[in-house]
């Protein structure tokens, strides 16, 4: 029988976040593919991310890789579609709770951290998913363009779209990554969405949730692919912009 690690989740399953590349080359511009669907599908079942050119948003809910494109309809990637820059990974059953009457996406964000606080592990990485019934979500998703060095936002400035599902039951996947390890993700919590019917998503910048029941896990390992292409040494990521960051976080024009 093999000992168990002392440092494991508490159901034995070692949890690691599997990421693409790093926000701060995703900011600067890099945008080609690094590894396919399939490949970042064999790292995790649960995630969120983007595809090559920043062509719409990704939403991974049981192992299925999903598309928002520029006005909110989903389809499902294709199992060749490039991934520049995503996180995931299997989500488990480490915590479960329900969330009731949660009237903006900053209350909701401060009650997962809560939650993270009450388990000390503000300084860990986690991954929640929550399903729900939610009276409005404000998402936004975009078109793609190959582009070199062209900044992300200078990019969403112009391709970005805003859009609203009202009284709509889905699924929200949240990612927390800690302050120290802003440049690698955005620091704090990102939200992306998919109706339960799996034909409406995108990333969130706002929601109204009636209800929901969150499964959270924390994650205390992470393996970074970075892009092999010399290109990628032509990028100074230092000079990522963390005001411009912050904004396409938020989501809004």
């Amino acid at each position: 029988m093999s000992k168990q690690n002392k440092f494991d989740s508490m159901d034995g399953t070692e949890l690691c976040m599997y990421q693409v590349s790093t926000l701060q080359a995703l900011a600067m511009g890099y945008n080609r593919a690094v590894i396919t669907v399939e490949e970042l599908l064999r790292h995790g079942d649960t995630g969120l991310g983007t595809f090559e050119g920043v062509d719409g948003e990704m939403i991974v809910v049981d192992g299925i890789c999903y598309r928002a494109t520029a006005d909110g309809t989903v389809v499902k990637a294709a199992p060749e579609t490039g991934v520049p820059f995503a996180s995931v990974s299997h989500i488990g059953d480490q915590r479960r709770f329900s969330l009731e009457s949660v009237t903006d996406i900053e209350t909701l964000k401060e009650l997962l951290t809560l939650r993270i606080e009450e388990n000390f592990g503000l300084n860990s990485m986690h991954m929640v998913r929550i399903d729900g019934s939610f009276e409005r979500v404000c998402a936004r998703s975009e078109t793609g363009q190959l582009t070199h060095h062209i900044t992300l936002k200078e990019m969403l400035d112009g391709n970005q779209q805003d859009f609203f599902f009202d009284n709509v039951d889905g699924t929200l996947i949240c990612v927390y990554y800690p302050d120290y390890m802003d440049g690698i993700n955005a620091p704090g919590w990102h939200l992306h969405f998919l109706s339960a019917d799996r034909t409406g998503g995108g990333h969130v910048f706002d929601l109204n949730l009636r209800s929901g029941e969150a499964l959270m896990d924390k994650i205390s390992r992470i393996e970074i692919q970075l892009p092999y292409s010399p290109a990628f040494d032509t990028y100074s990521l230092k000079n990522a912009s963390q005001d411009e960051i912050r904004q396409v976080e938020q989501g809004k024009k």
